[in-house]
């Protein structure tokens, strides 16, 4: 799925797992030179570049449009390896890679994880700001999503906003919303993953075994049973978004 970037942005600024510092956004210039030497750079990435420039997940730099000779530069020469590029290497000594040869119609790189010790790939998210969401997702302590649907949503993008107005919720919302609502109180099976701007509220199961399942309902009538008060809006919260 192709990234919100204005919900990336809302996650950038609201996150306490993803620090930002005072540089900057790296120039166009920048940007354009490491184009040149690494070919045309994922979009989400390329727009954080231009946006915020620096960051730093775990207490470890997210690699930046820096001249090569820089550690920090997404083209110093440590980070390249045949279809893999470096852009950010935990504390632990973890990397997380971008797989060059993977890249999707929309241009996004996938993010993998490669294992310190054994040299071991692990598939991380579908794309840079999949990648943000999921890490500030763990930061607050969601692991890497309240359900299956919604970890998978993550992993591409941090939240959806539609042009009809519904909005699916990313990390940085969901635990305020279901707070504010009192999901847990009137329904602890459920939880509310987005709304649609006009006072009705899309409800999920986070436990159960029917994980797929939306539900709208209106947001001053929440209840135990939400899959008979609610109406059934799709079972398959991806293929909907994916089909406008």
């Amino acid at each position: 799925m192709r990234p919100d970037l204005e919900q990336l942005r809302s996650l950038l600024d609201a996150s306490p797992g993803l620090a930002k510092r005072p540089a900057g956004p790296a120039s166009r210039e920048r940007i354009e030179t490491a184009q040149t030497r690494l070919g045309p750079l994922p979009p989400s990435y390329r727009w954080w570049l231009g946006e915020y420039g620096t960051g730093w997940i775990g207490g470890a730099p997210i690699a930046t449009a820096a001249p090569a000779e820089a550690d920090e530069a997404i083209m110093a020469a440590w980070r390249s390896r045949g279809t893999r590029l470096c852009f950010h290497s935990e504390e632990d000594g973890d990397e997380h890679h971008f797989a060059l040869d993977r890249r999707g119609s929309d241009g996004e790189w996938p993010v993998v994880r490669r294992d310190r010790f054994d040299g071991a790939e692990y598939p991380v998210t579908e794309n840079f700001a999949g990648f943000l969401a999921v890490q500030d997702a763990l930061a607050r302590g969601l692991r890497d999503g309240p359900n299956p649907t919604i970890a998978a949503l993550w992993r591409s993008t941090p939240g959806v906003l539609r042009d009809d107005g519904v909005l699916l919720y990313g990390p940085h919302q969901i635990q305020e919303r279901n707070e504010t609502f009192e999901v847990r109180g009137y329904a602890p099976d459920w939880m509310l993953v987005g709304d649609d701007s006009g006072g009705r509220g899309l409800f999920m199961r986070h436990r159960g075994r029917d994980r797929r399942s939306v539900y709208l309902l209106d947001l001053g009538a929440i209840g135990g049973n939400l899959a008979v008060d609610g109406e059934l809006l799709t079972e398959d919260l991806l293929g909907w978004l994916a089909t406008g």
